[in-house]
């Protein structure tokens, strides 16, 4: 018995392979910037505080990340098998999900009257924290639906 492989197959496992390395650049690149960001537009050290093992520091860095990684998968997925375009839409819908998320964490401390500084270095966890997840959660749906 005789197996052969396409006429295409390496130039389709090339491209494949291609596609994982570059998303998986962007990614990482976006979600290393979209923490950067959640630290900058939040009180406080938010990386020393999720190393002294703050829990609501940590919660909140975890939903960032997370709803930065959903904007990604979804940027991804809509790319349509076009990689060029793809990667594109990727970075400008990844970094569009991080002004939303800027955006977000100013708006959650306004209207619900939560202390963020206080709330980010608690010792114990607060259920405050708890309305700043959902509110990221909620824009990386919104912004996952506008994505596709």
């Amino acid at each position: 018995m005789t197996v052969a492989l396409g006429p295409d197959y390496w130039s389709t496992l090339g491209h494949g392979a291609s596609a994982i390395v570059l998303y998986t650049i962007v990614g990482i690149a976006l979600m290393v910037l979209g923490f950067f960001v959640i630290d900058w537009t939040t009180p406080g050290p938010l990386r020393r505080l999720v190393q002294a093992g703050r829990p609501n520091a940590a919660a909140v860095t975890a939903a960032g990340m997370g709803s930065m990684a959903l904007i990604v998968v979804l940027a991804i997925y809509a790319s349509t098998g076009d990689l060029a375009g793809g990667l594109v839409n990727t970075l400008v819908f990844g970094l569009l999900g991080i002004v939303a998320q800027a955006v977000l964490v100013r708006l959650v401390e306004a209207v619900t009257g939560i202390d963020l500084g206080t709330m980010l270095a608690a010792e114990r966890f607060t259920p405050e924290v708890l309305v700043v997840v959902a509110a990221y959660l909620g824009v990386a749906l919104i912004v996952a639906a506008a994505i596709l």
